[in-house]
């Protein structure tokens, strides 16, 4: 990718609030949406969706089709946007509330009454698992959040979480599909999943899913040993298991936005505004400190000159780390991958770095995410303020909001994951290399 000059009259953390801005940019609904739509049928159109961007995705939606139209989507509380014909209805993300439970009742009445005629737009985005509420006979909205609550601090994946959500589910891992016969059913989605997986995205509402009950019970016994004799019943039933591929027809599954897509728009921008990219992948899973270790080694190899680009450069991800909680902080999985990298940079010079989520949400802040620059533990260390401390108490949110660095974005209205710069300004110095 041709690099321009270096752009030397804006601030590094300038920069990178644009490299984030552009990958956000390049994954709102306005912008994907519409050429993704089938035609209009010969009968009704009913829209249903959650997830943080399905209202914005509504809108797009509305903003084009010429047919009539109606439906219910589910987002976030603060996530809606404005429409006409499709209601929005907002609930709690990440552990549902008993307005994501009541909407998807109302989402599933939705469903009743269709004919081959009539088509199912399903608008699905990350945060769809938690807002897309409806637990599996003989269990409750009590026994759905405790397990998500507990998964959520062990440090499970989003595919190990999921995996549990479906078979504890009455809609989730292709059992809405089910209620959407004989009517055709297209999902469209923004995907904030690793690899991009349809089964994996909200918990795969609308597609088979390859899981299976034995694996859901793994995960229970190894991060949720005392889960509730309900719970337990439920995946040791057989009902419990979920619709497979090879059942059915193959679902019209359209992914409109990716995390992939986004990076290469910062990756554009990096290079015009003279930095090298190199994008290490869309898809980054693992603990925020041990990805931060591993960020921080590639940052030291490119200084040292043995790095597959040279400074000024821009080192670009994506995915979704996890966070074990250990201690009683504020958390959030960008903070604390940011507070760990600066721990390992040690103040190296020349050497700034963002993390944020796409959605505008670090976790269960208020915060997308965090930026920092090279005298960061100086400032800290200034204040009396320990770093280490509050990496350790699960603090980074608490850190950046003493030392400064917090980034405010409020709701995106899309939703493709996390996204980490590290940009490098300075050459290679002799005490950086072997």
């Amino acid at each position: 990718m041709p690099v321009s000059p270096p752009v030397l009259d804006q601030p590094p953390k300038t920069i990178l609030r644009r490299l984030f801005d552009a990958a956000v940019e390049a994954a709102l609904p306005s912008h994907n949406l519409a050429a993704r739509l089938p035609p209009p049928p010969r009968g009704r159109t009913v829209v249903i969706g959650a997830g943080k961007a399905a209202a914005s995705m509504a809108q797009a939606v509305e903003a084009v089709w010429t047919g009539p139209l109606s439906g219910l989507v589910i987002t976030r509380y603060g996530h809606g946007a404005a429409c006409r014909r499709i209601e929005v209805v907002e609930a709690a993300h990440p552990v549902v509330d008993a307005a994501g439970l009541a909407a998807t009742r109302v989402l599933i009445d939705q469903l009743k009454d269709l004919t081959a005629d009539d088509l199912v737009l399903c608008l699905l985005s990350g945060g769809g698992s938690a807002l897309l509420a409806a637990p599996a006979p003989g269990l409750t909205l009590g026994d759905k959040r405790a397990v998500v609550e507990a998964l959520l601090k062990s440090g499970a994946t989003i595919a190990e979480i999921n995996c549990v959500r479906k078979h504890l589910s009455a809609v989730k891992g292709g059992r809405l599909a089910a209620m959407a016969a004989p009517a055709r059913l297209v999902t469209l989605a923004i995907s904030d999943v690793p690899g991009d997986d349809p089964s994996t995205l909200a918990s795969g509402p609308t597609v088979p899913d390859p899981t299976t009950r034995e694996e859901a019970l793994a995960i229970l016994d190894r991060d949720m040993p005392d889960a509730s004799a309900a719970v337990r019943a439920r995946l040791l039933d057989p009902a419990s298991e979920t619709p497979k591929p090879g059942l059915a027809a193959p679902p019209d599954f359209r992914i409109i936005a990716t995390p992939a897509q986004s990076l290469a728009a910062a990756a554009r921008l990096a290079a015009d505004l003279g930095y090298a990219p190199l994008v290490l992948g869309s898809d980054l899973e693992g603990e925020a400190r041990t990805v931060a270790k591993d960020h921080a080694a590639i940052v030291r190899d490119i200084l040292a000159g043995r790095g597959p680009v040279a400074p000024p450069c821009a080192i670009l991800s994506g995915g979704e780390t996890t966070v074990t909680v250990r201690g009683s902080g504020r958390g959030g999985r960008n903070a604390e991958f940011l507070l760990a990298l600066a721990l390992e940079l040690e103040g190296l010079a020349g050497v700034h770095a963002l993390a944020a989520d796409t959605d505008g949400i670090d976790g269960s802040e208020d915060n997308a995410g965090a930026v920092f620059g090279p005298d960061l533990l100086a400032r800290a260390a200034d204040r009396g303020v320990s770093a280490r401390d509050r990496l350790a108490d699960n603090d980074a949110y608490g850190f950046f909001a003493e030392i400064g660095g917090l980034i405010m974005t409020g709701p995106t209205l899309t939703n493709v994951n996390d996204f980490r710069a590290i940009l490098i300004d300075r050459p290679a110095l002799p005490e950086d290399r072997p």
